[in-house]
């Protein structure tokens, strides 16, 4: 963060929350580019366990000067209920990963992964629509990467999860949308042309691979939501295999423009 950064008791604070957090990279961009747009803006950190998460919440939802709140893994499905309000997004993925003030200080709650995630993988020449993909992960990044993908014009989905019960209930809330275009998968890609990480499997080392490299073929596209590091295992493997790729840090670029849209009260008209 930029050592000349002025702050004050004006100055509002948008958090973001989860555990760890000691990976995340986006205080930093957060802060310049609410800063760019005029708003005397800071983004903080918070290291919260599950066990803390509704008590924690609710301190800083006592605190006047938090306007909004960016919440990462494992939290996003504890943070719609505590939401007034929420985006269809967001209620049909039953997660949250981005929270604002409602004029009566409440929660209005939104997920903006999968809009991030589609828009990320079209960037680096994904083709989407039409096309066949294996999803690795249902939980709330998967839930709103799923939903993107689909948005997108994938034809068929299908989702694999080390939880088959949370697999399958998102598959069931998926089909009554799109009919047809969304199975259960395994970690096997073969026949996909999409493959999409949404699992935080190569954040660690050991960690095993999310689906099985060796099927991987150079025809397919590979993307994945993890960070750190900025080439996790399973992107190194798709590089060998000869597929194109996609980082979580590209993703997360995306996502972070849509973030600071979603802070800015100023009118989208109003900014040009």
């Amino acid at each position: 963060m930029n050592a000349d950064l002025e702050l004050s008791g004006a100055t509002r604070l948008v958090g973001i929350v989860g555990d760890p957090i000691a990976q995340v990279k986006s205080p930093a961009g957060v802060t310049r580019r609410l800063r760019a747009r005029g708003i005397d803006a800071v983004c903080v950190p918070f290291h919260v366990a599950s066990a803390d998460f509704a008590a924690v919440m609710g301190a800083l939802a006592a605190t006047r000067n938090i306007d909004g709140m960016i919440v990462t893994v494992p939290h996003k499905f504890a943070a719609l209920p505590l939401c007034a309000s929420a985006s269809e997004r967001a209620r049909f993925t039953g997660a949250a990963n981005v929270l604002r003030r409602n004029p009566d200080r409440s929660w209005h709650g939104d997920m903006l992964d999968g809009l991030g995630f589609a828009a990320a993988q079209r960037d680096a020449g994904a083709r989407l629509d039409g096309a066949r993909a294996l999803l690795a992960g249902a939980g709330g990044a998967g839930s709103a990467i799923a939903l993107g993908l689909l948005e997108a014009g994938v034809a068929h989905l299908a989702v694999h999860d080390a939880d088959p019960a949370r697999r399958d209930a998102l598959i069931a809330r998926l089909a009554e949308r799109f009919p047809g275009r969304v199975g259960a998968g395994s970690a096997d890609p073969a026949g996909v042309d999409v493959v999409a990480n949404a699992t935080p499997m190569g954040m660690r080392a050991g960690d095993p691979y999310p689906v099985a490299v060796e099927r991987l073929a150079a025809r397919m596209h590979v993307g994945d939501v993890v960070t750190v590091p900025e080439v996790p295992p399973l992107l190194v493997a798709a590089r060998q295999a000869g597929c194109s790729i996609q980082t979580g840090t590209g993703m997360f670029a995306r996502v972070l423009d849509l973030m600071i849209d979603f802070f800015d009260p100023a009118p989208a008209a109003a900014r040009g």
